[in-house]
């Protein structure tokens, strides 16, 4: 079983899913079934509503599925609703992001492109301190949260169990001063750092690679259980969006691909982000 809360919420969502498109029924002739409304079996489906377990009960005598599967929805239902680490920072991590951590705690691979900023699970605490400081009008006390959220995110690349991740970096993120030339001598320390977990794979995609896929920064996630699909992952300053399709993951996996056949290896990776550094230390 997924271990995150909004793991859970993703799988349940994703079951109740299948077993109203197994029955051949819309949202609408489910609700009529149950008395309830079409959207309030869309919202259950969709992960956007809470799910009480007695909604469980009901819709698996209605699906008439056996005992086992209406226990184990009503686990999920159940354990969905406890609260991940990261929540008890409160405003320091907006609700749109809290399901985007939920959902990294229980990949298995990462993949993620960035082409303005150094990726979250590598950022330093100063480098990721004036992100936060100058990008959004945030109080101090919530500048501390979401900062401790970030750091505390990256200890999944250390762990045992670490997931596969890979990263590209566009040279001008690395380029790119934020702060001052010492947070960023302290930031490429970092990045060299973390590329030299086992897990972690990192490639800098340099200014001379020529013509490249067009896109903007993403992250993909993958999962340990066949049930949990792929998803794709873009943010943006107040909102984010998350897609599932069979078709979405095809062509981000198309365009990562793409970015890492035309990235520098990561050894040459490395010896870049060992030059940028020199530069930053005159």
């Amino acid at each position: 079983m997924s271990g995150s809360p909004t793991a859970r919420r993703r799988r349940l969502s994703i079951e109740l899913k299948k077993l109203r498109e197994k029955s051949a029924l819309t949202c609408a002739q489910v609700g009529a079934a149950l008395d309830w409304s079409g959207s309030k079996v869309n919202r259950m489906e969709t992960g956007s509503g809470r799910i009480q377990p007695s909604d469980i009960d009901a819709l698996c005598r209605f699906y008439d599925t056996s005992d086992e599967l209406r226990e184990f929805l009503k686990s999920l239902a159940r354990q969905a609703k406890v609260r991940g680490w990261w929540q008890a920072h409160g405003t320091g991590v907006p609700e749109w992001f809290n399901i985007y951590i939920g959902l990294e705690q229980d990949a298995t691979a990462i993949r993620q492109y960035q082409c303005e900023l150094i990726p979250g699970l590598m950022q330093s605490e100063s480098y990721a301190r004036e992100l936060h400081t100058t990008g959004a009008h945030m109080s101090a006390e919530d500048i501390d949260r979401a900062v401790r959220v970030r750091l505390e995110r990256q200890v999944m690349l250390s762990q045992p169990n670490a997931p596969d991740a890979w990263f590209i970096v566009n040279e001008g993120a690395l380029r790119h001063v934020i702060g001052d030339r010492g947070v960023m001598r302290e930031q490429l320390e970092r990045v060299l750092e973390s590329a030299a977990l086992p897990t972690v794979t990192l490639q800098v995609l340099p200014f001379d690679c020529g013509t490249r896929p067009v896109t903007g920064p993403f992250t993909m996630l993958g999962f340990p259980a066949p049930e949990d699909p792929d998803i794709v992952y873009r943010d943006g300053i107040t909102d984010a969006v998350y897609l599932e399709g069979e078709h979405h993951v095809r062509e981000y996996t198309r365009a990562f691909d793409g970015l890492r056949a035309a990235a520098l290896s990561p050894q040459r990776s490395a010896q870049l982000i060992k030059s940028i550094l020199k530069e930053f230390a005159q």
